[in-house]
């Protein structure tokens, strides 16, 4: 390769790298305060469950659905709280495809800490818009991915996608 290394700055994941970690459930959080911004709550089905904005995307529009309780297993829920889990789903798909216009989604769940979790004792889903060449060589070369769209615009517009597709 030789030649001068170049420097891709990337400030925003300083939070992630500094945050306390493992303190509290950010997803019982955004259910106790789903008014305030920074919890980044997209809908909130009283009963039923939440969906949120990951604070740190895979890709823009990557969106968390949760139910209400904190429970780690999907064996947990009752019958009814999953069959809700999967409205929300499917309506968080719905909104993003009509916002973000994707190619595709990546559906799934990460059970336990060696699966990826970075939560694991509040079930989640993870929605994850894809488009054609949306991944690249930077995460392999420089442990950095690279997001076209700053968090909180993508919160705004799927923030208001919610209300509307609901008719809030």
């Amino acid at each position: 390769m030789g030649g001068s290394v170049k420097v891709l700055w990337a400030p925003w994941r300083m939070e992630y790298i500094l945050s306390p970690k493992g303190k509290g459930c950010f997803i019982c959080d955004a259910i106790e305060h789903p008014d305030e911004e920074e919890t980044l709550v997209l809908h909130m089905a009283v009963g039923e469950g939440i969906v949120l904005l990951n604070r740190y995307p895979y890709n823009p529009g990557h969106i968390l659905v949760a139910p209400m309780r904190h429970v780690a297993n999907l064996g947990d829920l009752s019958p009814y709280e999953r069959g809700h889990l999967m409205e929300l789903l499917n309506l968080s798909i719905r909104v993003v495809w009509e916002v973000m216009n994707p190619e595709g989604f990546n559906v799934g769940m990460n059970l336990g800490k060696v699966a990826g979790a970075g939560l694991k004792d509040h079930l989640h889903l993870h929605l994850v818009p894809r488009w054609g060449g949306d991944t690249n060589f930077m995460p392999l070369l420089a442990d950095v991915k690279v997001v076209p769209e700053h968090l909180k615009s993508t919160y705004g517009k799927l923030r208001r996608a919610f209300q509307k597709a609901i008719g809030g």
